[in-house]
Protein backbone atom coordinates (compact mmCIF):
# COMPACT_ATOMS: atom_id res chain seq x y z
CA UNK A 1 0.00 0.00 0.00
CA UNK A 2 1.18 3.73 -0.91
CA UNK A 3 2.17 6.32 2.00
CA UNK A 4 4.64 4.04 4.13
CA UNK A 5 7.19 6.63 5.62
CA UNK A 6 9.83 5.48 8.04
CA UNK A 7 8.59 1.93 8.47
CA UNK A 8 5.20 3.47 9.33
CA UNK A 9 1.64 4.06 7.79
CA UNK A 10 1.52 7.79 7.24
CA UNK A 11 -1.73 9.65 8.55
CA UNK A 12 -3.60 10.88 5.79
CA UNK A 13 -6.18 13.96 5.69
CA UNK A 14 -8.88 13.72 3.48
CA UNK A 15 -10.56 17.05 1.65
CA UNK A 16 -13.79 16.84 -0.02
CA UNK A 17 -14.88 20.01 -2.12
CA UNK A 18 -18.53 21.25 -3.04
CA UNK A 19 -18.58 23.27 -5.33
CA UNK A 20 -20.85 25.15 -7.32
CA UNK A 21 -19.63 23.22 -10.80
CA UNK A 22 -17.32 20.65 -9.63
CA UNK A 23 -17.44 18.08 -6.51
CA UNK A 24 -13.86 17.59 -6.00
CA UNK A 25 -12.03 14.99 -3.06
CA UNK A 26 -8.15 14.97 -2.49
CA UNK A 27 -5.92 12.92 0.08
CA UNK A 28 -2.75 14.98 1.37
CA UNK A 29 -0.09 14.04 3.38
CA UNK A 30 1.91 15.29 5.80
CA UNK A 31 3.21 17.45 3.01
CA UNK A 32 0.61 18.78 2.00
CA UNK A 33 0.93 16.87 -1.25
CA UNK A 34 -2.11 15.18 -3.11
CA UNK A 35 -1.42 11.24 -3.11
CA UNK A 36 -4.96 10.47 -4.70
CA UNK A 37 -7.99 12.36 -6.29
CA UNK A 38 -11.34 12.04 -7.74
CA UNK A 39 -14.14 14.50 -8.81
CA UNK A 40 -17.60 14.73 -10.28
CA UNK A 41 -19.56 16.99 -12.21
CA UNK A 42 -22.59 18.91 -10.03
CA UNK A 43 -25.67 18.09 -11.41
CA UNK A 44 -27.53 21.59 -11.51
CA UNK A 45 -31.28 21.29 -12.08
CA UNK A 46 -33.31 24.14 -13.49
CA UNK A 47 -36.87 23.24 -13.39
CA UNK A 48 -38.15 26.47 -14.07
CA UNK A 49 -36.84 30.11 -14.97
CA UNK A 50 -34.86 31.60 -12.08
CA UNK A 51 -34.89 28.30 -9.90
CA UNK A 52 -31.63 26.57 -9.37
CA UNK A 53 -31.55 23.51 -7.87
CA UNK A 54 -29.48 19.80 -6.73
CA UNK A 55 -31.09 16.47 -5.62
CA UNK A 56 -30.04 16.15 -2.17
CA UNK A 57 -29.87 12.02 -2.47
CA UNK A 58 -27.74 12.41 -6.11
CA UNK A 59 -25.56 15.06 -4.13
CA UNK A 60 -24.88 12.45 -1.75
CA UNK A 61 -24.39 9.68 -4.01
CA UNK A 62 -22.03 11.95 -5.40
CA UNK A 63 -19.84 12.42 -2.39
CA UNK A 64 -19.56 8.91 -0.91
CA UNK A 65 -18.16 8.02 -4.42
CA UNK A 66 -15.36 10.94 -4.66
CA UNK A 67 -14.32 9.98 -1.04
CA UNK A 68 -14.42 6.34 -2.50
CA UNK A 69 -12.50 6.82 -5.55
CA UNK A 70 -10.13 9.11 -4.33
CA UNK A 71 -8.48 6.53 -1.42
CA UNK A 72 -8.65 3.81 -4.03
CA UNK A 73 -6.53 6.46 -6.11
CA UNK A 74 -4.05 6.99 -3.99
CA UNK A 75 -3.63 3.48 -2.84
CA UNK A 76 -4.41 3.34 0.73
CA UNK A 77 -6.77 1.78 3.46
CA UNK A 78 -9.69 4.24 4.59
CA UNK A 79 -8.46 2.97 8.12
CA UNK A 80 -4.89 5.33 7.61
CA UNK A 81 -7.23 8.80 6.67
CA UNK A 82 -6.70 10.62 10.33
CA UNK A 83 -9.63 13.11 9.29
CA UNK A 84 -12.05 14.28 6.90
CA UNK A 85 -12.50 18.42 6.62
CA UNK A 86 -15.66 19.40 4.04
CA UNK A 87 -15.52 22.58 2.45
CA UNK A 88 -18.63 23.48 0.58
CA UNK A 89 -20.35 26.16 -1.93
CA UNK A 90 -22.23 28.57 0.48
CA UNK A 91 -26.03 29.84 1.13
CA UNK A 92 -27.33 26.46 -1.07
CA UNK A 93 -29.94 25.30 1.70
CA UNK A 94 -32.33 22.33 2.40
CA UNK A 95 -34.84 21.66 5.14
CA UNK A 96 -35.66 18.42 5.97
CA UNK A 97 -37.76 16.27 8.35
CA UNK A 98 -36.42 15.89 11.58
CA UNK A 99 -38.19 12.27 12.52
CA UNK A 100 -37.69 10.63 8.97
CA UNK A 101 -34.32 13.20 7.83
CA UNK A 102 -36.65 13.53 4.54
CA UNK A 103 -36.46 16.19 2.37
CA UNK A 104 -38.81 18.32 1.88
CA UNK A 105 -37.12 19.50 -1.43
CA UNK A 106 -34.02 20.16 -3.56
CA UNK A 107 -31.43 21.99 -2.19
CA UNK A 108 -31.99 25.69 -3.53
CA UNK A 109 -28.71 26.73 -4.73
CA UNK A 110 -27.59 30.38 -4.21
CA UNK A 111 -27.85 31.40 -7.90
CA UNK A 112 -31.23 30.76 -7.42
CA UNK A 113 -33.52 34.12 -7.93
CA UNK A 114 -37.14 32.70 -6.70
CA UNK A 115 -36.88 35.48 -4.47
CA UNK A 116 -36.54 38.11 -6.45
CA UNK A 117 -39.60 39.63 -6.63
CA UNK A 118 -39.94 39.67 -2.30
CA UNK A 119 -35.99 40.63 -1.93
CA UNK A 120 -37.35 43.53 -4.35
CA UNK A 121 -40.35 44.09 -2.06
CA UNK A 122 -38.58 43.84 1.25
CA UNK A 123 -36.20 46.31 0.18
CA UNK A 124 -38.57 48.85 -0.83
CA UNK A 125 -41.03 48.12 2.11
CA UNK A 126 -41.83 50.46 4.66
CA UNK A 127 -40.77 48.27 7.39
CA UNK A 128 -37.44 48.01 6.06
CA UNK A 129 -36.84 51.70 6.03
CA UNK A 130 -38.62 51.44 9.78
CA UNK A 131 -35.84 49.45 10.74
CA UNK A 132 -32.92 51.67 8.96
CA UNK A 133 -34.10 54.36 10.64
CA UNK A 134 -34.54 53.24 14.04
CA UNK A 135 -30.97 51.30 13.80
CA UNK A 136 -29.22 54.35 12.67
CA UNK A 137 -30.63 56.14 15.95
CA UNK A 138 -29.69 53.56 17.87
CA UNK A 139 -26.12 53.89 16.64
CA UNK A 140 -25.70 57.39 17.04
CA UNK A 141 -26.41 56.78 20.73
CA UNK A 142 -24.67 53.69 21.30
CA UNK A 143 -21.90 53.75 18.57
CA UNK A 144 -22.25 49.89 18.60
CA UNK A 145 -21.23 48.58 14.91
CA UNK A 146 -23.91 45.91 14.83
CA UNK A 147 -26.73 48.91 14.63
CA UNK A 148 -24.87 50.46 11.99
CA UNK A 149 -24.72 47.11 10.06
CA UNK A 150 -28.42 46.94 10.82
CA UNK A 151 -29.00 50.51 9.91
CA UNK A 152 -27.65 49.24 6.09
CA UNK A 153 -28.97 45.71 5.77
CA UNK A 154 -30.10 45.30 2.20
CA UNK A 155 -31.54 41.85 0.93
CA UNK A 156 -30.13 40.17 -2.10
CA UNK A 157 -31.06 36.89 -3.92
CA UNK A 158 -27.54 35.17 -2.88
CA UNK A 159 -29.13 35.18 1.33
CA UNK A 160 -30.71 32.44 2.51
CA UNK A 161 -32.81 34.58 4.06
CA UNK A 162 -35.65 35.48 1.28
CA UNK A 163 -34.99 32.48 0.12
CA UNK A 164 -36.12 30.61 2.73
CA UNK A 165 -39.10 32.92 3.74
CA UNK A 166 -40.08 31.56 0.17
CA UNK A 167 -40.11 28.02 0.84
CA UNK A 168 -41.78 28.66 4.12
CA UNK A 169 -44.46 30.57 2.21
CA UNK A 170 -45.10 28.10 -0.56
CA UNK A 171 -44.44 24.70 0.48
CA UNK A 172 -47.14 24.10 3.15
CA UNK A 173 -45.08 21.18 4.60
CA UNK A 174 -42.36 23.24 5.52
CA UNK A 175 -44.05 25.94 7.16
CA UNK A 176 -46.76 22.83 9.50
CA UNK A 177 -42.79 20.96 10.11
CA UNK A 178 -41.09 24.34 11.28
CA UNK A 179 -44.41 24.73 13.34
CA UNK A 180 -44.49 21.91 15.31
CA UNK A 181 -40.64 21.91 15.85
CA UNK A 182 -40.37 19.29 13.60
CA UNK A 183 -38.23 21.30 10.58
CA UNK A 184 -34.39 21.19 10.47
CA UNK A 185 -32.40 23.54 8.22
CA UNK A 186 -29.27 23.22 6.93
CA UNK A 187 -26.51 24.61 4.39
CA UNK A 188 -24.88 21.37 2.11
CA UNK A 189 -21.75 20.98 5.22
CA UNK A 190 -25.06 20.78 7.42
CA UNK A 191 -26.72 17.99 5.23
CA UNK A 192 -23.69 16.11 4.51
CA UNK A 193 -22.58 15.90 8.28
CA UNK A 194 -26.53 14.45 9.23
CA UNK A 195 -26.18 12.32 6.55
CA UNK A 196 -22.31 11.06 6.90
CA UNK A 197 -23.45 10.59 11.03
CA UNK A 198 -26.37 8.72 10.19
CA UNK A 199 -28.69 11.68 11.72
CA UNK A 200 -27.05 11.90 14.64
CA UNK A 201 -25.56 15.35 14.33
CA UNK A 202 -27.19 18.79 13.43
CA UNK A 203 -24.82 21.14 13.44
CA UNK A 204 -22.75 23.79 11.06
CA UNK A 205 -19.66 25.67 11.36
CA UNK A 206 -19.32 29.89 11.98
CA UNK A 207 -18.11 30.49 8.41
CA UNK A 208 -20.99 28.61 6.60
CA UNK A 209 -23.35 30.05 9.53
CA UNK A 210 -21.82 33.81 8.80
CA UNK A 211 -22.59 32.95 4.92
CA UNK A 212 -25.81 32.45 5.63
CA UNK A 213 -27.14 36.42 6.37
CA UNK A 214 -29.40 35.04 8.58
CA UNK A 215 -25.91 34.65 11.27
CA UNK A 216 -25.22 37.92 13.10
CA UNK A 217 -21.68 37.69 13.24
CA UNK A 218 -21.63 40.70 15.82
CA UNK A 219 -23.32 38.66 18.60
CA UNK A 220 -22.06 34.82 16.97
CA UNK A 221 -25.20 33.75 16.91
CA UNK A 222 -28.11 32.84 14.58
CA UNK A 223 -30.23 36.28 14.18
CA UNK A 224 -32.99 36.29 16.93
CA UNK A 225 -34.20 39.82 15.17
CA UNK A 226 -34.03 38.86 11.70
CA UNK A 227 -35.68 35.63 12.43
CA UNK A 228 -38.27 37.76 14.39
CA UNK A 229 -38.63 40.48 11.44
CA UNK A 230 -38.94 37.85 8.79
CA UNK A 231 -41.02 34.87 11.04
CA UNK A 232 -38.53 31.94 10.13
CA UNK A 233 -38.63 29.90 13.29
CA UNK A 234 -35.17 30.00 15.08
CA UNK A 235 -36.04 26.34 16.03
CA UNK A 236 -34.80 25.15 12.54
CA UNK A 237 -31.30 26.33 12.60
CA UNK A 238 -28.36 23.84 13.83
CA UNK A 239 -26.18 24.54 16.99
CA UNK A 240 -22.95 26.99 15.57
CA UNK A 241 -19.55 24.92 16.26
CA UNK A 242 -15.97 26.09 15.61
CA UNK A 243 -14.83 25.18 11.72
CA UNK A 244 -11.59 23.23 13.13
CA UNK A 245 -14.04 20.94 15.64
CA UNK A 246 -14.53 17.18 16.59
CA UNK A 247 -17.67 16.82 14.50
CA UNK A 248 -18.39 13.27 15.63
CA UNK A 249 -16.83 10.09 13.40
CA UNK A 250 -18.56 9.09 9.94
CA UNK A 251 -21.32 5.55 10.34
CA UNK A 252 -18.86 2.75 9.45
CA UNK A 253 -21.55 1.27 7.43
CA UNK A 254 -20.19 4.42 4.68
CA UNK A 255 -16.72 3.73 4.26
CA UNK A 256 -16.47 0.35 6.30
CA UNK A 257 -14.44 2.26 9.12
CA UNK A 258 -15.11 5.20 11.81
CA UNK A 259 -13.11 8.15 10.21
CA UNK A 260 -13.08 11.43 12.03
CA UNK A 261 -15.35 14.82 10.45
CA UNK A 262 -12.88 17.19 11.97
CA UNK A 263 -13.56 20.85 10.07
CA UNK A 264 -16.33 22.02 8.10
CA UNK A 265 -15.86 25.58 6.55
CA UNK A 266 -17.40 27.58 3.74
CA UNK A 267 -15.50 27.09 0.42
CA UNK A 268 -14.27 30.75 -0.33
CA UNK A 269 -12.96 30.98 3.50
CA UNK A 270 -11.50 27.95 3.56
CA UNK A 271 -9.76 29.24 -0.08
CA UNK A 272 -8.28 31.94 2.15
CA UNK A 273 -7.18 29.70 4.67
CA UNK A 274 -5.63 27.48 1.90
CA UNK A 275 -3.79 30.12 0.61
CA UNK A 276 -2.24 31.08 4.41
CA UNK A 277 -3.94 34.67 4.49
CA UNK A 278 -3.62 34.44 8.19
CA UNK A 279 -2.78 37.88 8.52
CA UNK A 280 -5.07 41.29 8.56
CA UNK A 281 -4.53 43.14 4.89
CA UNK A 282 -4.15 39.40 3.39
CA UNK A 283 -5.69 39.61 0.21
CA UNK A 284 -7.39 36.18 -1.24
CA UNK A 285 -8.93 36.72 -5.42
CA UNK A 286 -10.79 33.40 -5.95
CA UNK A 287 -11.98 33.04 -9.75
CA UNK A 288 -14.09 29.83 -10.14
CA UNK A 289 -17.78 29.82 -11.13
CA UNK A 290 -17.47 33.42 -9.59
CA UNK A 291 -15.35 35.59 -8.43
CA UNK A 292 -14.79 36.27 -4.78
CA UNK A 293 -12.48 38.54 -3.55
CA UNK A 294 -11.95 38.87 0.25
CA UNK A 295 -9.48 40.99 2.75
CA UNK A 296 -8.50 39.47 6.35
CA UNK A 297 -9.94 42.34 8.86
CA UNK A 298 -8.32 40.17 11.60
CA UNK A 299 -11.04 40.31 15.07
CA UNK A 300 -12.74 43.27 13.84
CA UNK A 301 -16.01 42.68 11.44
CA UNK A 302 -16.25 45.26 8.74
CA UNK A 303 -19.29 47.21 8.29
CA UNK A 304 -19.79 47.94 4.88
CA UNK A 305 -21.73 50.98 3.00
CA UNK A 306 -21.39 49.50 -0.86
CA UNK A 307 -22.05 45.77 -0.34
CA UNK A 308 -18.92 44.11 0.96
CA UNK A 309 -20.10 41.84 3.29
CA UNK A 310 -18.59 40.88 7.00
CA UNK A 311 -18.14 37.79 7.40
CA UNK A 312 -16.39 35.07 9.82
CA UNK A 313 -13.29 33.47 8.19
CA UNK A 314 -12.75 30.83 10.48
CA UNK A 315 -13.16 30.11 14.58
CA UNK A 316 -10.07 28.01 16.04
CA UNK A 317 -10.02 27.41 19.65
CA UNK A 318 -10.70 31.27 20.98
CA UNK A 319 -9.69 32.77 17.51
CA UNK A 320 -12.06 34.04 15.75
CA UNK A 321 -10.72 35.91 12.07
CA UNK A 322 -12.83 38.30 10.53
CA UNK A 323 -13.15 38.91 6.47
CA UNK A 324 -14.98 41.24 4.54
CA UNK A 325 -15.74 40.18 0.99
CA UNK A 326 -17.00 41.24 -2.47
CA UNK A 327 -18.16 39.08 -5.28
CA UNK A 328 -18.86 39.05 -9.12
CA UNK A 329 -21.29 35.82 -9.66
CA UNK A 330 -20.79 34.97 -12.87
CA UNK A 331 -17.20 34.81 -14.48
CA UNK A 332 -16.27 31.17 -14.46
CA UNK A 333 -20.05 30.89 -16.16
CA UNK A 334 -19.39 33.49 -18.90
CA UNK A 335 -16.21 31.65 -19.91
CA UNK A 336 -17.89 28.11 -19.76
CA UNK A 337 -20.90 29.74 -21.83
CA UNK A 338 -18.60 31.20 -24.73
CA UNK A 339 -17.44 27.40 -24.95
CA UNK A 340 -21.07 26.55 -25.48
CA UNK A 341 -21.08 28.77 -28.26
CA UNK A 342 -18.56 27.62 -29.83
CA UNK A 343 -16.33 30.48 -29.88
CA UNK A 344 -13.67 28.70 -28.89
CA UNK A 345 -12.56 25.01 -28.72
CA UNK A 346 -10.44 24.52 -25.43
CA UNK A 347 -10.33 26.98 -22.44
CA UNK A 348 -6.22 27.15 -23.19
CA UNK A 349 -7.19 28.80 -26.28
CA UNK A 350 -8.27 32.12 -24.89
CA UNK A 351 -5.57 33.38 -23.67
CA UNK A 352 -3.80 33.28 -27.15
CA UNK A 353 -7.41 34.62 -29.00
CA UNK A 354 -7.37 37.87 -26.69
CA UNK A 355 -3.97 38.70 -27.35
CA UNK A 356 -4.12 37.84 -31.12
CA UNK A 357 -6.00 41.10 -30.94
CA UNK A 358 -4.86 44.69 -29.83
CA UNK A 359 -7.81 45.57 -28.20
CA UNK A 360 -11.39 44.36 -27.75
CA UNK A 361 -12.70 46.69 -30.92
CA UNK A 362 -14.93 48.35 -28.77
CA UNK A 363 -17.17 45.48 -27.56
CA UNK A 364 -17.72 45.43 -23.98
CA UNK A 365 -19.05 42.15 -22.19
CA UNK A 366 -21.83 42.57 -19.15
CA UNK A 367 -21.18 39.38 -16.83
CA UNK A 368 -24.33 39.15 -15.43
CA UNK A 369 -26.63 35.94 -15.92
CA UNK A 370 -27.70 36.28 -12.17
CA UNK A 371 -27.16 40.21 -11.64
CA UNK A 372 -24.55 42.12 -10.66
CA UNK A 373 -23.20 42.61 -7.02
CA UNK A 374 -21.05 45.06 -4.90
CA UNK A 375 -20.38 48.16 -5.73
CA UNK A 376 -23.44 47.85 -8.44
CA UNK A 377 -25.67 46.03 -6.22
CA UNK A 378 -28.40 44.86 -9.23
CA UNK A 379 -30.10 41.65 -9.30
CA UNK A 380 -31.66 42.34 -12.32
CA UNK A 381 -28.95 43.57 -14.67
CA UNK A 382 -28.80 41.71 -18.04
CA UNK A 383 -25.55 40.06 -19.40
CA UNK A 384 -25.20 41.65 -22.97
CA UNK A 385 -22.58 42.38 -25.60
CA UNK A 386 -22.13 45.72 -26.84
CA UNK A 387 -20.83 48.00 -29.41
CA UNK A 388 -20.64 44.75 -32.04
CA UNK A 389 -19.91 45.44 -35.90
CA UNK A 390 -19.48 43.41 -38.88
CA UNK A 391 -15.75 43.31 -38.14
CA UNK A 392 -16.27 41.92 -34.71
CA UNK A 393 -14.31 38.44 -35.19
CA UNK A 394 -14.41 35.36 -32.17
CA UNK A 395 -11.17 37.12 -30.62
CA UNK A 396 -12.84 40.26 -30.13
CA UNK A 397 -15.52 38.47 -28.07
CA UNK A 398 -13.19 36.38 -26.08
CA UNK A 399 -11.17 39.31 -25.22
CA UNK A 400 -14.30 41.21 -24.32
CA UNK A 401 -15.09 38.27 -21.99
CA UNK A 402 -11.54 37.94 -20.20
CA UNK A 403 -11.73 41.79 -19.90
CA UNK A 404 -14.80 42.02 -18.19
CA UNK A 405 -13.39 39.44 -15.51
CA UNK A 406 -10.54 42.00 -14.72
CA UNK A 407 -13.09 44.89 -14.53
CA UNK A 408 -15.10 43.51 -12.07
CA UNK A 409 -11.48 42.30 -10.06
CA UNK A 410 -10.90 46.11 -10.34
CA UNK A 411 -14.07 47.23 -8.94
CA UNK A 412 -14.23 44.74 -6.02
CA UNK A 413 -10.50 45.93 -5.57
CA UNK A 414 -11.08 49.76 -5.45
CA UNK A 415 -14.30 49.10 -3.03
CA UNK A 416 -12.63 46.92 -0.83
CA UNK A 417 -9.51 49.62 -0.50
CA UNK A 418 -11.81 52.63 0.03
CA UNK A 419 -14.43 50.60 2.32
CA UNK A 420 -11.89 48.84 4.85
CA UNK A 421 -8.80 51.20 4.81
CA UNK A 422 -6.79 48.82 5.46
CA UNK A 423 -3.22 48.59 3.73
CA UNK A 424 -2.97 45.65 1.78
CA UNK A 425 -0.02 42.97 2.74
CA UNK A 426 -0.44 40.72 -0.16
CA UNK A 427 -2.58 39.18 -2.94
CA UNK A 428 -3.21 35.36 -3.30
CA UNK A 429 -5.03 33.99 -6.45
CA UNK A 430 -6.97 30.36 -7.27
CA UNK A 431 -9.80 28.85 -8.34
CA UNK A 432 -9.96 27.35 -12.16
CA UNK A 433 -10.31 31.02 -13.84
CA UNK A 434 -6.70 31.86 -12.34
CA UNK A 435 -4.68 29.72 -14.99
CA UNK A 436 -5.68 32.25 -17.38
CA UNK A 437 -2.01 34.39 -17.60
CA UNK A 438 -4.55 36.88 -19.84
CA UNK A 439 -6.90 37.55 -16.98
CA UNK A 440 -4.24 37.37 -14.41
CA UNK A 441 -1.95 40.54 -15.98
CA UNK A 442 -4.79 42.48 -16.53
CA UNK A 443 -5.56 42.33 -12.53
CA UNK A 444 -2.38 42.92 -12.03
CA UNK A 445 -1.79 45.57 -14.07
CA UNK A 446 -5.13 47.22 -13.12
CA UNK A 447 -4.63 46.70 -9.23
CA UNK A 448 -0.88 48.05 -9.42
CA UNK A 449 -0.20 45.22 -7.12
CA UNK A 450 2.42 42.22 -7.36
CA UNK A 451 -0.31 38.57 -7.74
CA UNK A 452 0.77 35.30 -6.30
CA UNK A 453 -0.96 32.25 -7.75
CA UNK A 454 -0.25 29.12 -5.78
CA UNK A 455 1.12 25.71 -7.87
CA UNK A 456 -2.19 24.14 -7.12
CA UNK A 457 -5.48 26.05 -7.93
CA UNK A 458 -7.24 23.92 -5.32
CA UNK A 459 -7.52 26.08 -2.27
CA UNK A 460 -10.74 25.49 -0.76
CA UNK A 461 -9.82 21.44 -0.86
CA UNK A 462 -6.60 22.35 0.77
CA UNK A 463 -7.89 24.94 3.19
CA UNK A 464 -10.46 21.64 4.61
CA UNK A 465 -7.41 19.64 4.58
CA UNK A 466 -5.27 22.28 6.83
CA UNK A 467 -8.09 22.70 9.42
CA UNK A 468 -8.73 19.19 9.35
CA UNK A 469 -5.12 18.05 9.72
CA UNK A 470 -4.32 20.84 12.27
CA UNK A 471 -7.93 19.16 14.35
CA UNK A 472 -6.05 15.64 14.51
CA UNK A 473 -2.17 16.72 14.85
CA UNK A 474 -1.29 16.15 11.37
CA UNK A 475 0.12 19.81 11.18
CA UNK A 476 0.74 21.43 14.47
CA UNK A 477 0.56 25.21 13.67
CA UNK A 478 -0.43 27.68 11.07
CA UNK A 479 3.49 28.85 10.94
CA UNK A 480 3.97 25.22 9.70
CA UNK A 481 1.11 25.54 7.30
CA UNK A 482 2.71 28.47 5.86
CA UNK A 483 5.89 26.69 5.29
CA UNK A 484 4.14 23.95 2.87
CA UNK A 485 2.35 26.79 0.39
CA UNK A 486 3.68 26.78 -2.63
CA UNK A 487 3.91 29.26 -5.17
CA UNK A 488 4.15 28.72 -8.53
CA UNK A 489 3.69 32.44 -10.45
CA UNK A 490 3.84 36.12 -9.63
CA UNK A 491 2.17 38.36 -11.95
CA UNK A 492 4.08 41.99 -11.50
CA UNK A 493 2.19 45.11 -13.04
CA UNK A 494 3.47 45.51 -16.70
CA UNK A 495 1.34 48.29 -17.85
CA UNK A 496 -0.33 51.50 -15.87
CA UNK A 497 -3.74 51.48 -14.15
CA UNK A 498 -4.58 54.93 -16.46
CA UNK A 499 -4.11 52.81 -19.66
CA UNK A 500 -6.81 50.88 -19.13
CA UNK A 501 -9.28 54.32 -18.27
CA UNK A 502 -10.70 54.84 -21.35
CA UNK A 503 -11.65 50.90 -22.15
CA UNK A 504 -12.78 50.43 -18.55
CA UNK A 505 -15.23 53.69 -18.94
CA UNK A 506 -16.72 52.27 -21.60
CA UNK A 507 -17.30 49.29 -20.27
CA UNK A 508 -18.93 50.62 -16.97
CA UNK A 509 -21.17 52.68 -19.01
CA UNK A 510 -22.41 49.16 -20.79
CA UNK A 511 -22.75 48.14 -16.74
CA UNK A 512 -25.48 50.80 -17.04
CA UNK A 513 -27.19 50.60 -19.60
CA UNK A 514 -27.75 46.76 -18.47
CA UNK A 515 -29.07 47.68 -14.77
CA UNK A 516 -32.36 46.56 -13.88
CA UNK A 517 -33.16 44.95 -17.49
CA UNK A 518 -35.42 41.89 -15.83
CA UNK A 519 -38.20 42.91 -13.40
CA UNK A 520 -40.73 39.71 -13.87
CA UNK A 521 -39.96 37.16 -11.85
Amino acid sequence: MGSVKNGYRERLVVAVDVGSTILRCHVYNSAAEICGSAEDKIKVLYPCRGHVELDPEVLWEQFVNVVKEAVKDARIHMSQVAGLGISTQRATFITWDKRTGKPFHNFISWQDLRAAELVSSWNSSLLLKAVHGSCKFLHFFTRRKRFLAASLINFTTQHVSLRLVWVLQNIPEVRQAADEGNCCFGTIDTWLLYKLTDGSVHATDYSNASGTAIFDPYLMSWSSFLCSLLSIPLSLFPPVENTSHSFGVVNPSIFGTPIPIRALVADQQAAMFGQCCFDVGDVKLTMGTGTFMAINTGNNLHTSIAGLYPLVGWKIGNEVVCIAEGNASDIGTAIKWAQELNLYTDVADTEEMARSVPDSGGICFVPSFTGLQAPVNDPYACASFMGLKPSTSKSHLVRAILESVAFRNKQLYDTMRRETSIKISKIRADGGVSNNSFVMQMTADLLGQVIDKPKHTDMSSLGAAFLAGLGVGVWSSKEELKKLRQPEVLFEPQRKPKDYEKAMSEWELALQRCSNWYNDF
